[in-house]
């Protein structure tokens, strides 16, 4: 079970890195997969600047707790994951449901409650 929870961890935490470099390099492209229209360099920066960093260090969170069985970066990871399926269901509350709302939200909770999980686990794991 620790092996799969890890492995989990890491494959989630790629995931999260791939889509934060995709943000990186063409943030316009990545911005519209999730709904979002960007204008200008203000958005255009702001959009880069800022996925990047929250889908980027999130996955790395995930990866190096998972590889090193480190307890502090798998919980950065899980409150991240967990904050934004939170504000999910608050939007989702206000502002009703899209075309594939549920997917994300999915893979936020799994992450987030197997980082907690793995938190707990993996560093008294031998």
């Amino acid at each position: 079970m620790i092996l799969a929870l890890r492995a989990g961890l890491i494959l989630g935490g790629l995931l999260l890195v791939f889509m934060g470099i995709g943000f990186l390099i063409d943030p316009a492209v990545s911005a519209a997969d999730f709904g979002i229209t960007v204008e200008g360099a203000h958005g255009l920066t702001s959009v880069r600047a800022d996925f990047t960093a929250f889908f980027t260090v999130g996955g790395a969170c995930f990866i190096w707790g998972a590889w090193q069985r480190r307890r502090d970066p798998l919980i950065i990871g899980a409150a991240l994951m967990l904050v934004t399926l939170v504000s999910r269901v608050v939007a989702l509350l206000i502002d009703g449901s899209f075309d594939g709302f549920i997917t994300p939200m999915v893979v936020e909770a799994l992450l987030g409650i197997f980082g907690l999980i793995a938190a707990k686990k993996l560093p008294a794991a031998n």
